[in-house]
């Protein structure tokens, strides 16, 4: 087997607002393996800034993975416990290595064209007129569940986006979701929550910055809306201080992002607990490109979570692979009449 890396650099066809600054490219590297005249390929999807394995050596990793690939699949994740992105593309790699088709990793109603799964519409920090435009733009395609990013703009204005959602949608009609991406400091937290509240939100991700842990428990006992842990999850390796992680603070819901946690088997190390605890979750990409989006498309459609999910950012870049992943009111589906193509990456045939 040989294997071998690339990066490459996904340009924003708009700037987008997080509380961490303004993004306009996204790096990206990928794990491509060739035996016996098939190709697999990986993603490893780095968040510079985020990712616990933003560090100095991430590429001398991605070398020292491909000299020792013939370790395989499982133990290269045991040796890369403390890089989650690179411990996804290798799943990932692997898997698509043994299908039948390279970009078919988990077979199913989805890949067949016949099932979609509802997701989230994702609204964008900026002014108050681009926010507002995303919002009426979401309800336009039919989207009944949308995100907002809160934190970037005057509170009192944001909460007058959220007065022009709750004046033209109840929330039967409309369910919103916001992530304050840790963007609230400990003294006004609560007070926010209380206000938010008022509009009958589905939940809020991280309202205080990770590592605030004993604050971040007190929320979730006292908060007034149910509160999702993101950030906070990343980081926190080994099955035992996942579980002392969720047993003190107790959030309502954890949201998971493979490239942040590990892959697929460290995404399902944290269902499992969750589960185990009666913590309700679900999963979000975490702006890989589109050959990173369907794989962890894929791979949630098939646990069956009836909650809509995140994974509505295939459309952000000028310059993402064209696949079969297409949104359509609100639902995240696989056109079978489309193809891959990743020819700008590789040479691949993918039909």
């Amino acid at each position: 087997m040989k294997a071998n890396y690339k990066k490459y650099i996904l340009n924003f066809k708009r700037p987008s607002g997080t509380s961490r600054g303004v993004l306009t490219t996204k790096e990206t590297w990928f794990l491509i393996l060739e035996e016996n005249g098939k190709v697999g390929i990986g993603e490893c999807g780095i968040l510079r800034t985020l990712s616990i394995d933003d560090r100095p050596d991430y590429e001398e990793k991605l070398q020292w993975v491909c000299a020792h690939i013939h370790l395989g699949k499982d133990a290269l994740w045991e040796s890369l416990i403390e890089f989650p992105s690179i411990q996804f593309g290798v799943e990932m790699a692997f898997l698509s290595l043994a299908s039948k088709k390279p970009f078919e990793l988990f077979p199913s109603d989805f890949t067949l064209g016949k099932d979609s799964m509802e997701i989230n519409g994702l609204v964008w920090m900026g002014d108050e007129a681009y926010m507002k435009e995303q919002i009426e733009e979401k309800l336009a395609q039919g989207f009944r569940c949308i995100k907002l990013k809160i934190g970037a703009i005057n509170f009192d204005k944001e909460m007058e986006l959220l007065h022009f959602i709750r004046q033209n949608f109840d929330a039967k009609t409309i369910e919103i979701r916001v992530d304050a991406n840790g963007a609230f400091k400990l003294n006004e937290a609560l007070s926010k929550l209380n206000q938010l509240a008022g509009f009958e939100i589905h939940s809020i991700e991280q309202p205080i910055a990770k590592s605030n842990t004993d604050s971040m428990a007190e929320l979730c006992k006292t908060t007034p809306l149910p509160i999702a842990l993101d950030e906070e999850l990343i980081g926190v390796f080994g099955v035992e201080k996942k579980e002392q992680l969720l047993v003190k603070i107790k959030p309502q819901y954890i949201i998971l992002k493979p490239s942040l946690v590990g892959g697929f088997r460290g995404t399902l190390e944290w269902i499992s607990i969750a589960e185990k605890l009666n913590i309700k979750w679900w999963i979000t990409s975490a702006l890989e490109s589109n050959i990173g989006l369907n794989a962890i498309t894929q791979f949630t459609y098939t646990l069956q979570n009836p909650l809509p999910q995140g994974l509505g950012t295939g459309g952000l870049y000028t310059n993402n692979f064209s696949s079969p992943l297409v949104i359509n009111k609100g639902h995240i589906l696989y056109d079978t009449h489309l193809n891959w193509d990743v020819s700008n990456l590789i040479n691949l045939n993918t039909k």
